[in-house]
C-alpha cells in the first residue's frame, strides 16, 4: 500500500473512532431513537451521494419533516460536533505528518522555514543579503471582530483538550501499548461527552468586551508559545544554511487588532470601549510576563560565589530603593542575596505587579495612582532582561540564556505593554460631519466648499497654532465622541505605550480631504501639528479604498495628499510611511472576484509607483476576508502572488472569524501558519536584494479583458436581474444570521435598505454559502475564460497559469469555492422563493456559470478534477459532503416553516432554535462562515 494511502487510512480510522465514541455518548444520553434517526440520515445521504435515488430522497425529506424541534436540535448538534471532531482529527494528523518529516531529517513541507532557507542558499543568496532581507521584515496580522466566528470560546477550550488527547493516542499506538491506548480512548470519550453537554450556541449576543476577550484568548491559547517557536525555527534554519551566529535574527512579527477600535457601523464601539480594550491588552501581556519571570526565578539559581556575574546585575540588586525591597520581600529584605538573578527577577516581578495594579484599577473603575516603581514602558523591562541575558552569556551559560529567557525577550519585543497595536477605524462621512460641526463655530460653512477649498482650509488649520475651544460649544453628540477618540489616543500613548496604536483607518475614502479631516481632528487633540516651525505627528492615517470605483481613484486621491505641503511635512515627521488599505471584501461584493482581484493588482502597482516618485515608503494593508469570496485563501500563496516589487519586507492584513480559530486554536498549528506567512513574505520581498522580473505585458492585457468580461457578467446577475435581492433574502438564512449571536456589529450598514449597497460583505458571502451556492467567489470567471477559449487563446491562458503566480492563485482559490458549491442542494433552497419564475431564472444562471467555470478552470489548470493539486484538502471536502447534505435539507425545511407567514407566530418561533443551530453546523462543516 502506498504511504500516502496508508496515511489517509490512519486518518479515516481516527475519524471513525471519534464518530463511534460520539455515537455511544448519544445513545447513552438520548437512547436508540435519536441515534437511529441520525444514522438513517447519515447513511441515506451517503447512499444518495453514491447513486441518486428520487424515492430515497423523498423518503428522507418526509422523515425530516416528521421530526419535532427537540429531535432536530439533537440531530443538528450531532452533525455539528462530528464536524468539529473531524476538523481536530485532520489538524492533529497534519501536525503529526509535519513532525514525522522533521524527525526523518528529510525535505520539509513547501513554505517551511528550513526549506525556504535551503532554497535561498541554492539560489546564491548571500549572508549579507539574507541579513538585509530579515532586517526589513515586518509580518503584521490584524485580528478583527467581524461576525464570522460562530464557535464559542469554551468550545475551543474543550476541543483543544481533545486535540492533545488525539496526539497522546498517536504516541501510544506508535509504541503499541494496548493498555495505554484503552486508557486514552476512555479519556477521549469523557472529553467528547463534555463537548456534547456544552452548548455551542451563544444564548446572548456578544458585547464588544466579549469580542476583545476572544481576541486576547488566542494569545493565551497558542500565540505566547508559538511566537518564540517561529523565531527558533528561523534561528536554526539560518544556522544550518549559513553557519552559527552570523547575525542576530531581528524581530519580524507585530500583531494588530481592530477589536474595540473599529467603530465603522458599530454603535457599540465608543471611546470608552477603545480605552478599555487597551487596558485589557496590557493586562494580558503583563500577566504572561509575570508568569514567565516567576518560572525563570526558579531556574536562574546561580550563586554569586560560583559565577562571574556582571556588575550591572549586582548593581540592580544592591542599589535598590528600600521601599521597593520592602514591597517585594516584605520582612525578608536579604532574600536571595547570594543568588543575584533570582533576586533581580523577583524585583522585576514586583515592578510588573505595580503596572498590573494600575491597569486592574482602571479596568475595575477603581483607579489608583501609578506606583513610582512601575515600569514606564516596555523598553525599561527589556533593558533589565537583556542585562541578565548578557551576564549569563558572559559566564558560559549561553545555552540557558537562549532558552526560556530568550523566549521572554522575544515576547516583550513583539508585544510590549500593548499586546496588539490597535487600529482605529471610522467611516469618512463621520469625520466630515464632525469637522463641519466644529468649523461652523468659527463661521465657516465647510460643507459648501469644493474639494480644493477643503484641502486648503484644513491644511491651514493643521499648520496653525489655533485649537478650537470646544468646552462651551453646542456640538453634536457624534462630534464630541469623535474628538474623545483622539483624546483617548493621546492619553493611552502615555499610559500604555507609544506603540499602543497603529493606524487610523478611514473607510469609504473618496477624496484627499477625508484624510486631512482626520489630521485636523487629531490636531485638536494635540496629536499632530507644529511646535514652532517643527512638525510633529503621532497618528498615522490609512485611507481605505473598498469598491471597484474607489480602487480606480486611489492614485489621484493619494497624489493630492503627496502634493500637499502640510500633509507631507507631517508624514515625514511620523516616519515617512504611508499606509494604504485595500478592501477585498467590498470590491468582490461590488464587481465580482475576478474584477476585484485585478483592480487590487493594478491599484497596488500604481500606488507603489506613485510613492516611489514622491520618495515615500508605502505599506499596503490588505483587508482580506476569511473566504475566497472576500479575498481569502492560503496566506503563503496569497503573499507570493502580490504584484512583483510591491511587497518590500512588510505586509499587513486582516485575520477574521473562522480564520482565527482555524489558525490559532492550537499552538502547533499557529506556529505552522505564522511560519508559512513569514516565508511567503520573505519570498515576495526578494526584490529588496535582487532585481524583480517585470510582468509579461501579454498577461496584463489578457487579465484586463478577463476582469472586464467577468465583472460585466457578475453585474448582470447581481445588479441587473430584477428580483435578485428579494430571492437572496427568501432562500438563504441571511436575516437569521443576525440572530445567531456571533458578533456585536449589525449585518447591514442601513437597516432600512436591503440590497448590495447596504448588506455587509460578510453576511452576503455567509448567506450564499449556507445555500451551497458560493458564486460570489467565482461568478463571471467561467464566462470570461470561455470567451478567450472561443477566441482560440487557451494556450495563452495556460501560459498565464504556469508562469504568473497571481493568476495561478486566482484559479487555485476559485477551485476550492467551486468545490464547495452543490447545485442539487442549491436547487432545494431556490424552491423557497415566492416568485418561482424569478428564482429559477437566477438559479439557472448560477448553475450554468458553475458548470462553465468548472470546465474552463480544469482546462486552464490541467487538473483532472477540482483541487487535484491539493488532494488532501479535496479529500477533506469530499469527506464532509455526505454529512452536510442532511443538514442542508434540514435547514431548507426549517427555513420554509420559519418564513411561512401564514403560520401562527408561536408555531414559527419553535423552529427558530433548530434553524440557528443548523446555520452554525453548516458553517462548521464547510469551515467557512463569512
Amino acid at each position: 500500500m502506498a504511504s500516502e494511502e496508508l496515511r489517509d487510512q490512519r486518518l479515516r480510522a481516527r475519524v471513525k473512532l471519534l464518530g463511534n465514541l460520539l455515537g455511544e455518548i448519544i445513545r447513552k444520553e438520548h437512547g436508540d431513537e435519536i441515534l437511529n434517526a441520525i444514522e438513517k440520515l447519515r447513511k441515506g445521504f451517503i447512499q444518495l451521494r453514491q447513486e441518486d435515488d428520487p424515492a430515497l430522497r423523498e423518503e428522507l425529506i418526509h422523515f425530516i419533516e416528521s421530526l419535532d424541534p427537540d429531535s432536530l436540535i439533537l440531530i443538528i448538534r450531532a452533525f455539528n460536533i462530528y464536524f468539529g471532531l473531524v476538523n481536530l482529527a485532520e489538524e492533529e494528523h497534519q501536525f503529526h505528518e509535519r513532525q514525522t518529516q522533521v524527525k526523518s531529517d528529510g525535505p520539509l513541507w513547501f513554505g517551511s522555514v528550513l526549506s525556504t532557507l535551503n532554497e535561498f542558499k541554492k539560489e546564491g543568496i548571500t549572508r549579507e543579503e539574507l541579513e538585509l532581507l530579515l532586517n526589513r521584515l515586518n509580518y503584521i496580522p490584524v485580528f478583527t471582530a467581524h461576525p464570522t466566528e460562530s464557535k464559542r470560546r469554551v468550545t475551543m477550550e474543550n476541543q483543544r483538550r481533545i486535540f492533545e488527547t488525539i496526539g497522546e493516542l498517536n504516541e501510544a499506538e506508535l509504541y503499541q501499548n494496548t493498555y495505554l491506548q484503552e486508557e486514552i480512548i476512555h479519556k477521549l470519550k469523557y472529553q467528547i461527552q463534555t463537548l456534547w453537554k456544552t452548548d455551542e450556541i451563544r444564548r446572548h449576543k456578544p458585547t464588544v468586551e466579549d469580542e476583545i476577550r476572544n481576541g486576547i484568548y488566542y494569545f493565551r491559547l497558542s500565540l505566547f508559545k508559538a511566537i518564540p517557536a517561529v523565531y527558533r525555527y528561523m534561528e536554526r534554519a539560518v544556522a544550518r544554511n549559513y553557519g552559527e551566529k552570523i547575525f542576530t535574527i531581528p524581530n519580524f512579527m507585530t500583531f494588530g487588532s481592530w477589536i474595540g477600535g473599529d467603530r465603522d457601523g458599530n454603535p457599540y464601539v465608543t471611546h470608552e470601549t477603545t480605552e478599555h480594550a487597551l487596558y485589557m491588552h496590557a493586562r494580558a501581556a503583563l500577566y504572561e510576563y509575570q508568569r514567565r519571570i516567576f518560572q525563570l526565578a526558579g531556574q536562574l539559581t546561580h550563586s554569586r560565589y560560583l559565577c562571574n556575574i556582571k556588575q550591572d546585575v549586582l548593581n540592580r540588586v544592591t542599589i535598590v530603593d528600600a521601599d521597593l525591597i520592602s514591597m517585594v520581600f516584605k520582612k525578608r529584605a536579604d532574600r536571595f542575596r547570594d543568588e543575584p538573578y533570582r533576586r533581580f527577577l523577583y524585583l522585576i516581578h514586583g515592578r510588573l505587579q505595580c503596572n498590573l495594579n494600575y491597569v486592574e484599577g482602571k479596568l475595575n473603575d477603581q483607579p489608583i495612582q501609578k506606583s513610582r516603581f512601575a515600569y514606564q514602558n516596555e523598553e525599561e523591562l527589556l533593558d533589565d532582561l537583556r542585562i541578565i541575558y548578557d551576564s549569563l552569556c558572559e559566564h558560559g551559560d549561553e545555552d540557558l540564556a537562549n532558552a526560556d529567557l530568550r523566549d521572554l525577550i522575544r515576547l516583550v519585543e513583539t508585544f510590549g505593554f500593548y499586546l496588539m497595536r490597535l487600529d482605529i477605524r471610522q467611516e469618512s462621512t463621520v469625520h466630515t460631519d464632525a469637522v463641519a460641526d466644529l468649523l461652523k463655530n468659527v463661521n465657516v460653512d465647510y460643507l459648501s466648499l469644493d474639494e480644493t477649498e477643503r484641502q486648503k482650509l484644513l491644511a491651514e488649520h493643521i499648520a496653525s497654532a489655533t485649537i478650537i475651544d470646544t468646552q462651551h460649544l453646542e456640538l453634536e453628540p457624534m462630534t464630541r465622541e469623535v474628538l474623545e477618540v483622539f483624546h483617548v489616543m493621546r492619553r493611552m500613548r502615555d499610559e500604555i505605550s507609544p506603540k499602543a496604536f497603529n493606524n487610523y483607518v478611514i473607510s469609504m475614502t473618496h477624496q484627499a480631504s477625508h484624510v486631512l479631516e482626520v489630521l485636523f481632528l487629531a490636531h485638536q487633540a494635540g496629536l499632530a501639528g507644529y511646535h514652532g516651525k517643527t512638525p510633529y505627528c503621532f497618528v498615522n492615517v490609512s485611507p481605505l479604498f473598498e469598491t471597484i470605483e474607489d480602487l480606480e481613484h486611489i492614485v489621484p486621491v493619494t497624489e493630492a495628499l503627496f502634493q500637499n505641503e502640510t500633509y507631507m511635512a507631517l508624514l515625514k515627521a511620523s516616519g515617512n510611511q504611508q499606509e494604504i488599505m485595500l478592501g477585498y471584501s467590498d470590491s468582490a461584493k461590488d464587481g465580482g472576484n475576478l474584477a476585484s482581484a485585478w483592480s487590487l493588482y493594478q491599484a497596488q502597482k500604481e500606488i507603489i509607483a506613485l510613492a516611489d516618485r514622491y520618495n515615500v515608503d508605502c505599506r499596503l494593508f490588505h483587508g482580506r476576508g476569511g473566504t475566497i469570496g472576500r479575498g481569502g485563501g492560503p496566506t503563503h500563496l496569497a503573499i507570493m502572488s502580490q504584484p512583483a516589487g510591491t511587497v518590500r519586507g512588510e505586509i499587513k492584513f486582516t485575520e477574521q472569524g473562522e480564520v482565527l480559530s482555524y489558525k490559532y486554536s492550537n499552538e502547533e498549528t499557529a506556529a505552522y501558519e505564522l511560519s508559512l506567512g513569514v516565508t511567503g513574505l520573505m519570498k515576495a520581498s526578494l526584490g529588496l536584494i535582487r532585481p524583480v522580473p517585470e510582468d509579461d505585458p501579454k498577461h496584463l492585457e489578457m487579465m484586463k479583458k478577463l476582469a472586464k468580461d467577468g465583472e460585466r457578467h457578475y453585474r448582470e446577475l447581481t445588479d441587473h436581474t430584477p428580483g435578485f435581492f428579494e430571492v437572496f433574502y427568501e432562500i438563504t438564512p441571511v436575516n437569521e444570521i443576525g440572530l445567531l449571536n456571533i458578533g456585536s456589529r449589525p449585518s447591514h450598514r442601513k437597516k432600512t435598505v436591503l440590497g448590495k449597497s447596504s448588506i455587509r460583505a460578510i453576511p452576503w458571502v455567509f448567506g450564499w454559502a449556507q445555500a451551497r451556492l458560493t458564486f460570489p467567489a467565482w461568478y463571471g470567471t467561467g464566462y470570461a475564460l470561455q470567451k478567450k477559449h472561443e477566441a482560440g487563446l487557451n494556450a495563452e491562458l495556460k501560459d498565464m497559469y504556469e508562469r504568473w503566480p497571481f493568476f495561478r492563485a486566482i484559479i487555485s482559490n476559485i477551485q476550492m469555492a467551486l468545490a464547495k458549491t452543490d447545485l442539487k442542494i442549491g436547487k432545494e433552497y431556490s424552491k423557497l422563493a415566492k416568485d418561482q419564475q424569478t428564482a429559477q431564472k437566477i438559479y439557472n444562471m448560477i448553475a450554468q456559470e458553475h458548470t462553465r467555470t468548472v470546465d474552463r478552470v480544469l482546462d486552464v489548470s490541467g487538473n483532472p478534477y477540482l483541487m487535484a493539486d491539493v488532494p488532501t484538502i479535496a479529500l477533506s471536502l469530499q469527506r464532509r459532503n455526505p454529512y452536510l447534505d442532511p443538514l442542508n435539507h434540514i435547514q431548507v425545511v426549517l427555513l420554509r416553516r420559519y418564513h411561512n407567514e401564514s403560520l401562527p407566530e408561536e408555531e414559527r418561533e419553535k423552529w427558530l432554535t433548530p434553524l440557528l443551530r443548523s446555520i452554525n453546523a453548516i458553517a462548521a462543516g464547510m469551515r467557512n462562515t463569512g
